[in-house]
């Protein structure tokens, strides 16, 4: 006999208990992939996300602003029964998850939009949830519960081969074209067979294992799926993307696949990378009350020291001039001090359209630099909660009406901008500067004022003017319009080409 409120209880527990805990399987992988890193701006960024983890663990704080989409496996045995149920499964599930983003101790961001196609309209608590259940025997309820970013979710990649395509190629073909807005390293999961949505199903189920994959390698390969996990393992390692694609040793920290039989004229296979914020747990009820979760230890997160090195520069935003914005080189770090503005898909939406239709902004942008964001609320004494960068490449459309007819000087955001957006900012002689996605809580330390300037009713999408101090960045594209995301994988790409030849 499962109570209602004890399934309840638990979802909502497991959300909140994976929105700022990693799982230790994760921290220890990104851990050695920080100890064995050669690249600097890739070691940083990984030191960046080690030091938010261990925050966030002891602050019980987001990881990420981007606190997800939740998606929810269930087995439920076939002898379970349900005590007092005045709800449906899906019903107690999402109930779960309004207390969860509500929780007013650890208040979630609500990410999820009714109506896609048209309003998109908040529906204020994350809901609904989506839930995939199996039948099983047995007298229990299994559960796996994760929270999935839009970054890297968004990623995702199907394609339909030939049977006689190789997956291999397939794999090496796509992990480049997705970029770095799924927030490199994480994992790949891969689904390999069954029909579309059977593929895709195999690939997010995928993630929910633990990074298991040097045991793999230390015992060898004993079936097929196997010896393709640790071929794809190292030559998506030998692409040299790197964290947050900035080029490096680690592109990814493991490669899941599961498969299922398919049609003999068919190949599906889809991928589905997570991000830098891993959020999944497991629980089983059997009837004995909701689930308790292990609590890590702090021993399991690395001590370590993030410091922004004698090359870094102070920059005043209140204060910068495009000359001195021209003197930025690809790679540099600056510590950013003073106002600048926020805007992300839905606020840039609001401002072309006000300026296609000849209205005057309601905020000036002219000399400014906006950051990509969606932050958190705040709870308690916090100015700002959460707020990590967003990814930059869906705001390039706009990019070049909004540099030529309002001045706007510099962004900053996460991963790539597309040559669209790299031409735009050339041809105005503007910057992007990125964050480390994926260090949301430890950036929102930098911000030591918030407030709303326009479009109040976008929520976490509204115009904000944030007061910050010392928030590190890098010039990822500078006026001349080099991109450190094409140079920086080319380099180690090669680099690490020429380590495998010496072995």
């Amino acid at each position: 006999m499962i109570k209602q409120d004890d399934l309840i209880q638990s979802v909502a527990d497991a959300l909140q208990f994976i929105s700022y805990y990693h799982p230790v399987d994760f921290i220890q992988a990104m851990h050695e992939a920080y100890l064995r890193e050669e690249s600097p701006a890739a070691r940083d960024s990984i030191a960046q996300i080690l030091i938010n983890s261990r925050m966030c663990a002891t602050g019980h704080r987001p990881i990420c602003q981007d606190t997800g989409i939740v998606t929810v496996f269930v087995k439920v045995g076939m002898d379970v029964r349900w005590d007092g149920a005045t709800m449906s499964v899906d019903d107690m599930i999402n109930e779960g998850v309004r207390r969860a983003y509500n929780n007013p101790d650890n208040v979630l961001r609500a990410s999820i939009l009714a109506d896609p196609a048209g309003s998109r309209k908040n529906t204020k608590d994350n809901t609904p949830a989506v839930i995939h259940y199996s039948i099983v025997p047995g007298d229990k309820v299994e559960v796996e519960v994760a929270a999935k970013g839009g970054g890297s979710e968004n990623k995702s990649k199907m394609g339909m081969l030939n049977p006689s395509d190789s997956i291999v190629d397939w794999v090496l073909k796509t992990v480049p074209e997705m970029g770095a807005g799924w927030c490199p390293p994480g994992m790949l999961g891969i689904g390999i067979g069954g029909t579309a949505e059977k593929a895709a199903l195999l690939a997010k189920e995928s993630l929910m294992d633990e990074i298991d994959i040097h045991e793999l390698k230390a015992r060898g390969p004993q079936n097929r799926v196997e010896e393709l996990r640790l071929e794809l393992f190292e030559k998506v390692n030998q692409l040299g993307i790197g964290a947050q694609g900035l080029g490096g040793l680690t592109t990814v920290l493991d490669v899941k696949i599961k498969d299922y039989p398919t049609h003999a004229a068919s190949l599906p296979v889809c991928m589905i990378p997570n991000c830098a914020a891993t959020r999944h747990a497991h629980f089983v009820l059997d009837g004995s009350g909701p689930a308790n979760l292990e609590v890590p230890s702090l021993d399991a997160y690395p001590e370590i020291v993030w410091e922004a090195g004698p090359s870094a520069r102070r920059v005043n935003l209140d204060t910068v001039t495009p000359e001195e914005v021209q003197s930025w080189k690809p790679g540099d770090t600056l510590l950013l001090n003073g106002k600048m503005l926020t805007g992300r898909d839905a606020a840039h939406k609001r401002m072309v359209d006000m300026l296609n239709a000849g209205q005057k902004l309601p905020v000036d942008l002219k000399g400014r630099f906006i950051y990509y964001v969606g932050p958190v609320d705040p709870v308690r004494d916090e100015v700002v909660g959460p707020a990590g960068p967003t990814t930059a490449t869906r705001m390039d459309k706009f990019t070049r009406q909004i540099l030529e007819q309002t001045g706007l000087l510099g962004m900053i955001g996460k991963s790539e901008r597309g040559p669209i957006a790299i031409e735009a900012i050339k041809d105005n002689k503007a910057v992007y500067l990125m964050a480390v996605g994926g260090a949301a809580y430890l950036v929102a330390q930098a911000i030591k004022k918030s407030k709303v300037l326009a479009f109040e009713e976008l929520g976490m999408e509204a115009i904000y003017e944030f007061e910050v101090q010392d928030m590190p960045v890098t010039v990822a594209v500078d006026t001349k319009g080099e991109s450190v995301h094409i140079t920086g994988p080319a380099v180690w790409k090669q680099k690490i080409a020429e380590l495998v030849q010496l072995k």
